[in-house]
C-alpha cells in the first residue's frame, strides 16, 4: 500500500492511496471461508458450497467491504501518525473510475481540509466586559412583591380589582340578545389583567358577584385559539364565531400579598434565622446575587467567544468544509438552506478551534473524578427543585444512571473544559468589570 499526500494550499490537501492485490487478498479469501462454512445453496448442505460459487455470488461485494475497511484504517492510521489537524472527514473524489471488475489495483483520493495555523494570546493586553446585574432596590422591591405574592392567600372579595379572576358563565345570545337554545354554554374563568380590550377589562374592573355583561366573542378573546379553548367549540367554528356572549359573574378570586412577619420569615429560611425586615432585605440580595452568578458566566462566555472570534485570524478551508456539509447532512440540505445556516457554523467552528488551543496551550484536563462530582451536584439539584435531600445510596444511583448515558458524559466533560477556558480568561486577562441594571444586562426596553 501506498499512501502520499498533495498540498494544494495552506487549508487544503489531497490523499491518494494506492491498494494492490498483497493489501487485501488474504483479508477476502479469509472473509469467503467464513461465508462459506455458513452458506446453504440448493443441491449442497450448509458448509459443503465450492468456492467458486461463493466468488461468484459474494465475491465483489466481499472485496468492496474489505477494500472500503482497509481504506478506513489506512487514512484514520496515515493522518495520526502524520499528525495531521482536518476538519471535518475526509471526502472521496469522484473524477476517476475505480474499476472492480477488471482492475487489481486502485488509486484512491481524498480531499481533506486542514485546520489553520493561528495563535490565542491571553494576557494582560487583551481585556474583556464583565457584566454584573447590579442588584438596586428596585430589584429587591420586584423579588419582594414576588414572595408576597406567592407566598399570599387565596381570599374571595365582593368587588374585583385588575388583578382578580373572575369565574364566570357564559352563553350564547342571538342577535335580539336572547339566549340560543343549544348554544354556547360554558363555566369558565378569566384573569381580568389579561385581557387585552381596555373597554373590556375596564367595564370588569369593579364588577360584583352576580352582574352581567354582554360582550361580542371578539371583544372578550383576541384570536380563534383563545376562543376555541376559553367556549369549549372546534377551532374551524371559533375561526367564524362572532355571536354576542352573555357573562355572568358567579365569583371573584384573589390572592392577597403575604405580610412581611416572623411567620414568613421562619417559613422561607427556618425559626429565628431572619428577624426583620432589615435581615430579609438582605438575605434577598444575597439572594439574588447569587441567582444571577450563572448570568453572569454565561454573558461573559457570549461576549468572550464574539470577541475573540473578531480578534483571532483565523481562515477555513470553505469550498471543502461546505462539501462536507452537503455529503454528510442527515437530512437533504438545499444550497440556500447551507449558504443560510454555514455563517454560524463557520463561527461555532472557529470559536472550538480556538477553545482547543487555549485547552492545549495551557494543559487544561479534566479527569473522571471530576465528572463524576459534576454528575452528583446535578444529580442533587434534581432532588432538591423536589424539596428532597437523597442519601447516598440514592445520589450514587442516580450519578451512575448519568455517566451510564455517553452523550450526558461527553456533555459534561465539554462544559467542565468550557469553565476551566474561562477561569484561564478571568485569571491571565484584563476584566472590565461593570455593574448594569437588570434590564441592561438582560437586553429588555424600558
Amino acid at each position: 500500500m501506498n499512501i502520499s499526500k498533495k498540498d494544494i494550499d495552506a487549508l487544503n490537501a489531497e490523499l491518494s492511496i494506492t491498494i494492490s492485490p498483497e493489501d487485501y487478498e488474504v483479508k477476502v479469501e479469509s472473509a469467503i471461508k467464513k461465508i462459506q462454512k455458513k452458506a446453504t445453496l440448493p443441491g449442497f448442505r450448509e458448509g459443503k458450497v465450492p468456492v467458486g460459487l461463493i466468488k461468484k455470488q459474494y465475491g465483489k461485494g466481499i472485496l468492496v467491504e474489505e477494500i472500503n475497511k482497509i481504506l478506513s484504517t489506512a487514512l484514520q492510521s496515515y493522518i495520526t501518525d502524520n499528525n495531521l489537524e482536518i476538519l471535518g472527514n475526509p471526502i472521496p473524489k469522484e473524477d476517476h473510475v475505480i474499476d472492480f471488475e477488471k482492475q487489481t489495483e486502485w488509486t484512491f483520493k481524498y480531499e481533506i481540509g486542514l485546520s489553520p495555523t493561528f495563535d490565542v494570546k491571553l494576557d494582560s493586553s487583551q481585556s474583556f466586559t464583565y457584566n454584573t446585574v447590579k442588584i438596586d432596590e428596585e430589584l429587591v422591591e420586584k423579588y419582594l412583591k414576588d414572595v408576597k405574592r406567592n407566598y399570599g392567600k387565596p381570599s374571595n372579595p365582593e368587588i374585583a380589582a385588575e388583578n382578580d379572576v373572575l369565574y364566570i358563565d357564559i352563553v350564547e345570545l342571538d342577535a335580539d340578545n336572547n339566549v340560543v337554545a343549544g348554544g354556547v354554554f360554558k363555566s369558565t374563568s378569566i384573569g381580568i389583567d389579561k385581557l387585552k380590550n381596555e373597554a373590556v377589562k375596564s367595564k370588569l374592573i369593579g364588577t360584583k358577584i352576580e352582574s352581567k355583561f354582554i360582550f361580542n366573542a371578539n371583544e372578550l378573546y383576541d384570536s380563534a385559539i383563545d376562543k376555541s379553548i376559553s367556549l369549549g367549540i372546534d377551532k374551524e367554528l371559533a375561526e367564524e364565531f362572532n355571536a354576542n356572549l352573555q357573562i355572568t359573574v358567579r365569583n371573584i378570586a384573589r390572592m392577597e400579598d403575604a405580610e412581611l412577619n416572623q411567620e414568613l420569615f421562619d417559613k422561607l429560611y427556618g425559626p429565628g434565622k431572619v428577624n426583620s425586615i432589615e435581615e430579609f432585605r438582605d438575605k434577598i440580595k444575597a439572594e439574588l446575587t447569587l441567582m444571577f452568578e450563572q448570568d453572569t458566566d454565561r454573558k461573559f462566555a457570549e461576549n468572550v467567544e464574539k470577541t475573540l472570534i473578531e480578534r483571532v485570524n483565523i481562515s477555513l478551508p470553505d469550498d471543502f468544509l461546505k462539501r462536507w456539509l452537503l455529503a454528510v447532512n442527515e437530512k437533504p440540505l438545499t444550497k440556500e438552506q447551507l449558504d443560510k445556516e454555514y455563517p454560524a457554523y463557520v463561527n461555532s467552528m472557529k470559536w472550538k478551534l480556538i477553545e482547543n488551543k487555549i485547552i492545549k496551550n495551557n494543559n487544561i484536563s479534566v479527569g473522571i473524578d471530576e465528572v463524576k462530582i459534576e454528575a452528583g451536584n446535578f444529580a442533587r439539584s434534581q432532588y432538591a427543585r423536589y424539596g428532597q435531600s437523597p442519601d447516598e445510596a440514592e445520589l450514587e444511583k442516580l450519578t451512575d444512571s448519568i455517566l451510564s448515558k455517553k452523550d450526558t458524559t461527553q456533555k459534561i466533560f465539554e462544559n467542565l473544559y468550557s469553565k476551566k477556558v474561562l477561569d484561564v480568561l478571568k485569571t491571565n486577562c484584563k476584566l472590565e468589570t461593570k455593574e448594569v441594571s437588570y434590564n441592561e444586562f438582560f437586553g429588555i426596553s424600558n
